[in-house]
């Protein structure tokens, strides 16, 4: 069990400051979560995409976003089950050189193993399970819907992710894990239950925000200005089954 949360703000509402005090309530909220590991990502002014993760709980980690007031922040509180979370490699969000991404995810993947060897992925030192995601879409050449989808299908597990990409483009994955969205007055907030951003509110003095509703399992993209485009996800399995990866992959 771990925790997804961040900020979107295309249009600068909040200064780079109020966006470190969010955060930090944010993340110490998600600990309830998950406490082995926190980090974040972020593209800076320059374009360069910043992932900053530490093995340690949300209250022991600061984050500095007052020079660089990023458009979107993306965290992760961590509950290690695969890949100790004392090699900082390990550690969630994974950045994708290839693609030039940063992916989050909750939730377990069981069949990581399996989807490596069936398609030869290249070896890697990380140990996590939620790393076959990033190897998959690095697979595919390409992120957009169509990618994604494609990765999902191939999983079996429990999962919800959020990517970042260097255009500072904003994806959130929402499968069959747990996700709550809010629209907090211009700008995004996101956490994985609705329980923790209520409580950060009431430390934010946020009044009113308007939860949003997906239902089902759904792939959000959020872009520039208030923009959020919207595709179904069908999930081909059900979890009370045995998964046959060679069906879908043939």
């Amino acid at each position: 069990m771990c925790s997804l949360f961040g900020i979107i703000d295309y249009n600068a509402i909040l200064t780079g400051k109020q966006k470190e005090r969010y955060i930090k309530i944010l993340s110490v909220e998600c600990e309830e979560r998950g406490t082995d590991a926190t980090g974040f990502a972020y593209v800076k002014p320059d374009g360069f995409l910043k992932i900053y993760k530490k093995p340690l709980p949300a209250h022991k980690v600061n984050l500095k976003l007052y020079k660089d007031n990023p458009k979107v922040v993306m965290g992760h509180t961590r509950f290690a089950t695969q890949g100790s979370e004392k090699h900082n490699f390990n550690n969630h969000p994974f950045y994708s050189k290839k693609l030039g991404f940063a992916l989050a995810h909750n939730g377990i993947i069981v069949n990581d193993t399996l989807l490596r060897d069936l398609l030869e992925l290249p070896k890697t030192k990380i140990e996590t399970d939620s790393y076959i995601a990033v190897q998959l879409l690095e697979n595919s050449g390409y992120l957009n819907f169509k990618s994604i989808a494609n990765m999902v299908l191939l999983l079996y597990g429990m999962y919800t992710f959020t990517i970042l990409t260097k255009e500072n483009e904003f994806y959130i994955v929402k499968g069959n894990n747990p996700l709550c969205i809010a629209d907090a007055g211009g700008f995004y907030v996101y956490a994985s239950t609705k329980k923790i951003l209520l409580r950060a509110f009431r430390k934010l003095k946020i009044e009113n925000p308007c939860f949003l509703e997906y239902s089902g399992s759904c792939m959000l993209k959020f872009k520039e200005g208030y923009n959020i485009e919207e595709k179904q996800l069908f999930l081909p399995y059900s979890l009370k089954r045995t998964y046959e990866v060679e069906a879908v992959l043939g």
